[in-house]
C-alpha cells in the first residue's frame, strides 16, 4: 500500500496545452483553477515557472496567489528552469536575469528548489559535441555559488541529469554536487532521463541519500520517436502505461534512503490537450498505483 506519500505536479504536469521552451510557456488555464483541481485530488506541491507567475501576479497579486495555496493545503512549490548558470557571455547574461527572477519567487512562496539543467548547448535538438563535454571543475564552482545564492533566499538547488545535455551520467551529477558540497545543493533524477540515458536503477545506489533532493516520475514507450528532445517534450506517458517500469525505479529511489515528495512530469502532445481536471484525476491516480506493492 501506498503510505505517507505526497506528489508534487511539475508546472507542465497541469498547464495545458504548452511545452518547455515552445512559443509560449504561460498556462492557458487560471492559477486558481490549477491549484484547486489538483488539491482536490490530493495533490501536495506545484511547479511553477516564473513568467507564469509573473503574468499570474500581474492580474491577482503574490499575496492572491500565496492565499490560494494555503487555502488549498498545498504544502510544495517548486520552480523551473535555470540553464547556462556556469558559462559567461550573453548567454550567462541572460541566465542571471532568469536567477534572479526565480530567487526571488522562491523567497515570496518559501520554494522547496529550483530546477536548473545541465549544458543543454545553442541548439537542444543538434548540440555541437564541445558543448556535451562537460568542464567539471568549472560546473562544480558555479553550482557552489548558485547554492550559496539560493541559501540566502531560503531555497535549495537540484541538478536535472539529462540524456542530451552535459550531464549525463550519475557518475558526472555526483561530481558536481558533491565537488560544490552545499547543504542545500542536489541531484535531481527523473526516470524518463534516467531510461532514455541507459542509466540502469540499480545505479542509483551509489548516491548518497545526502545528494538526493528531487524525483521526477512519468513514463514513455520503448522507441524513441525524432530526437530526444522532442520524445521527452510531446511523447512521455502516465506512469504504468509505458516501458520504462516505474516500480522498479521507485523501489531503487526508496532503497537508497529518500523520503520526501515525488515529483511528476508529464509531456505530452495528446495529454497537455485534455480538461484540466482530467489532467489532474489521471496523473494522480496513475502515479500513486505505482507506489501500490
Amino acid at each position: 500500500m501506498a503510505k505517507n506519500i505526497e506528489l508534487i505536479a511539475a508546472y507542465f504536469t497541469l498547464a495545458g496545452d504548452v511545452y518547455p521552451f515552445g512559443p509560449t510557456q504561460i498556462s492557458p488555464f487560471a492559477f486558481r483553477d490549477r491549484v484547486e483541481a489538483a488539491a482536490r485530488v490530493g495533490w501536495k506541491g506545484i511547479g511553477m515557472i516564473p513568467d507564469d507567475v509573473e503574468t499570474t501576479a500581474a492580474k491577482i497579486g503574490y499575496s492572491e496567489m500565496k492565499r490560494i495555496l494555503a487555502a488549498n493545503d498545498i504544502k510544495y512549490f517548486e520552480l523551473e528552469f535555470l540553464v547556462d548558470w556556469y558559462l559567461d557571455g550573453p548567454r550567462r547574461k541572460k541566465s542571471d536575469e532568469i536567477r534572479r527572477k526565480l530567487l526571488a519567487i522562491a523567497e515570496t512562496f518559501g520554494a522547496r528548489n529550483i530546477k536548473v539543467g545541465p549544458g543543454l548547448g545553442e541548439d537542444v535538438r543538434n548540440p555541437r559535441p564541445e558543448e556535451l563535454v562537460p568542464d567539471i571543475p568549472r560546473m562544480q564552482a558555479a553550482f557552489a555559488d548558485l547554492c550559496r545564492d539560493a541559501a540566502k533566499h531560503g531555497t535549495a538547488i537540484v541538478l536535472e541529469i539529462m540524456p542530451f545535455g552535459n550531464v549525463r551520467t550519475i557518475e558526472d551529477g555526483r561530481a558536481i554536487v558533491e565537488g560544490a558540497n552545499q547543504p542545500n545543493g542536489f541531484l535531481l533524477l527523473d526516470i524518463w532521463h534516467m531510461a532514455r540515458g541507459g542509466i540502469h536503477y540499480s545505479k542509483i545506489s551509489e548516491i548518497s541519500q545526502r545528494f538526493i533532493g528531487s524525483i521526477e516520475l512519468d513514463d514513455a514507450d520503448n522507441d524513441v520517436v525524432g530526437s530526444l528532445w522532442d520524445d521527452t517534450i510531446h511523447r512521455r506517458r502516465l506512469p504504468g502505461e509505458g516501458e520504462l517500469q516505474p516500480r522498479p525505479f521507485i523501489h531503487a529511489v526508496q532503497a537508497a534512503g529518500y523520503l520526501g515528495p515525488w515529483g511528476v512530469e508529464i509531456l505530452s502532445e495528446t495529454f497537455r490537450k485534455l480538461p484540466l481536471i482530467d489532467m489532474a484525476e489521471r496523473s494522480f491516480k496513475a502515479t500513486m498505483a505505482q507506489f501500490q506493492f
